[in-house]
């Protein structure tokens, strides 16, 4: 195929991708030139339109190697989980298509792909995202992981001396030295489940705040640094990088894991009436894909991309339940209060 006729080529794809992004072929094809289809008819659209809640200074390294690369133009509204959410929902219903992508938490996803407002999508990029990260509508899929992990005083606690399942944590040993943050039903709910459901989750969490007492503490930059200071010697439930960078300072601190850890997701999503389809379908499968994924783990983040290497390589890892996390919502807060929160105060 000579230059005409690959241009040629490229511009009736672009004519028929409105009809692909309403649910044709295009999304779900699997041909070895798949990316370069899609690349070629995101070329010709030449830009599209995130909604996002990542943070600001983290924007530039995820979103201009995609731009360098593709010479598309990603322009970027970003803002807090609930206003993203209302703007999109809002402007759905009003007939408004200006979003290609959105990405924020998979809960939040969720809600979208419940408003019918993402495009289903097939790709080749999801096969190599670990366990949970496509739910079965295939209508986000999850990038990135916030992953709770479990940090001890290294002046204080010996790693040896570490629990290394729930019910160690039950040893008198660790009487008025566990701290927890306020607001992790969301682990809470996760660790439950897996500790064998509901009723056995629940009476092990009752039966340690009733022998050890668990320290409540308001907000994860709180308990890290009540970690450092030796207050809270073992802390269940700090976010993996915020250790990590303490100890990286020179901080007495350090992580380790209770298996399973406990991971919430970020997800990505294109709009179904997405005004760029192309451009958003390759920009949805470059932040799945090595190089996407690469660019976020540069930034601390921890990837779904079983391909792309982990700042917690070889650590089990069980995300939280999206839909439980949107339908449960209530029920977990006020079990997570009842359980262990009320029982300290919050502090």
């Amino acid at each position: 195929m000579n230059a005409a006729q690959s241009l040629a080529a490229a511009l009736v794809l672009a004519l028929a991708l409105p009809a692909a992004g309403a649910g044709g072929a295009l999304y779900d094809y699997r041909g070895a030139d798949r990316h370069e289809r899609i690349a070629a008819a995101a070329k010709q659209e030449g830009g599209l339109t995130l909604y996002t809640t990542i943070a600001e200074k983290d924007l530039a390294a995820i979103v201009q190697p995609f731009e360098k690369r593709y010479g598309i133009k990603v322009a970027v509204w970003r803002a807090g989980t609930d206003k993203v959410l209302q703007r999109t929902i809002a402007e759905a219903r009003a007939g408004r298509n200006d979003v290609d992508v959105v990405h924020y938490g998979s809960p939040e996803m969720e809600a979208l792909a419940r408003e019918k407002i993402l495009e289903p999508i097939t790709s080749p990029v999801q096969d190599d995202l670990i366990a949970g990260s496509v739910p079965r509508h295939h209508e986000w899929a999850a990038t990135i992981l916030s992953v709770w992990v479990q940090a001890y005083n290294t002046g204080v606690l010996k790693k040896a001396d570490l629990p290394k399942t729930w019910s160690d944590l039950l040893d008198p040993k660790w009487k008025g030295k566990i701290g927890i943050e306020a607001k992790d039903d969301d682990w809470f709910a996760t660790v439950v489940n897996e500790l064998g459901g509901e009723k056995q989750g629940l009476d092990f969490f009752r039966k340690l705040a009733a022998a050890n007492g668990i320290s409540v503490r308001k907000g994860h930059t709180l308990l890290n640094n009540m970690v450092v200071s030796g207050e809270v010697p073992p802390a269940l439930t700090v976010y993996n990088y915020m250790p990590e960078q303490a100890k990286q300072k020179g901080a007495p601190i350090d992580w380790f894991v209770i298996p399973p850890a406990i991971a919430r997701s970020n997800a990505v999503g294109v709009a179904r009436k997405a005004p760029h389809p192309a451009a958003a379908l390759l920009f949805y499968e470059y932040l799945l894909g090595p190089e996407g994924q690469k660019a976020m783990t540069s930034i601390n983040y921890v990837p779904t991309n079983t391909k792309v290497e982990s700042p917690l390589k070889g650590v089990k890892i069980v995300q939280t339940d999206p839909i439980r996390s949107l339908d449960e919502s209530q029920k977990w807060s006020k079990l997570f209060d009842d359980v262990v929160v009320r029982r300290d105060g919050a502090r």
